[in-house]
């Protein structure tokens, strides 16, 4: 378990095809029970086009404080995972 400050994450895994720069990440944090990314930043044509987004109950537009985040296919499998350890934190 990877620990900062008072922050305590779980690693599950990273992007298989990293080299060295590109490294989305998936972690989960078990205490606060929210799954956590790195990712890559959108272009500015897709954050404008998440921006756009209207759905019923939801602000137009992204509040501050909240991001845009890309991250590849071949991670569905962590994200996945990172899914099923919330839910045993849910059965604690």
């Amino acid at each position: 378990m990877w620990t900062e400050k008072s922050v305590t994450l779980r690693f599950i895994g990273i992007d298989p095809d990293t080299k060295t720069a590109d490294s989305p990440t998936v972690w989960v944090d078990e205490e606060k029970r929210e799954i956590v990314f790195q990712g890559w930043m959108p272009s500015p044509e897709l954050e404008a086009e998440c921006s756009e987004f209207e759905v019923p109950g939801h602000a137009v537009g992204i509040p501050d404080g909240e991001g845009v985040v890309r991250m590849p296919a071949r991670m569905v499998q962590m994200i996945r995972e990172a899914c099923d350890v919330i839910e045993r934190t849910d059965d604690r």
